[in-house]
């Protein structure tokens, strides 16, 4: 998915004096170790959607699961856009993230066998996926796979020092 470095730039208008830009692999730390991402699409009518949801990152991008009959997966197949967050609802500590790309669909058997493993490793057995045809299937549904390999990352450092740091994939 994304194998390079991105750029890193602290913007110094939204950050403190004594701040500075975390690394792009503690970004990505962080990011694997959220457990509860909120994910923003756009109806077809342009009014946008906001939902939880949780996610995986492997491979350079998070991944998440809808099912097909879903609004974000009928979002999806009109725009595939998206912004997923993540971080802490206080205002002076933790992380912030925003992860901004585009949701690609993931339907090799192989892949999404890899990453129903990750899901059952982080969220546990509720998270027990069988692969078939290119879909997870839990019960007596199915769901489609989406990785989201970031063009642009948004970190937010709360508390002191307070930053904003931007990573790009160019």
């Amino acid at each position: 998915m994304n194998d390079k470095e991105p750029e890193t730039r602290l913007d110094p208008r939204y950050s403190d004096e004594s701040a500075a830009a975390i690394p792009w692999a503690d970004a990505e730390s962080l990011l694997a170790a959220a457990e509860l991402f909120w994910i923003s699409t756009v109806r077809p009518d342009g009014r946008p959607h906001v939902t939880p949801l949780p996610a995986v990152w492997a491979h350079g991008a998070l991944h998440f699961c809808t099912g097909p009959d879903e609004r974000k997966a009928k979002n999806l197949a009109h725009n595939p856009n998206v912004v997923l967050t993540t971080g802490t609802n206080i205002w002076d500590k933790g992380y912030d993230l925003v992860v901004e790309g585009e949701a690609i669909r993931v339907s090799d058997n192989g892949r999404l066998r890899e990453l129903a493993a990750a899901w059952e490793t982080k969220y546990g057995d509720f998270w027990h996926f069988e692969v078939r045809e290119g879909y997870f299937h839990h019960g007596p549904g199915h769901a489609v796979v989406y990785a989201v390999a970031p063009h642009t990352v948004f970190g937010f450092g709360k508390g002191e020092p307070f930053s904003q740091t931007r990573w790009r994939f160019v």
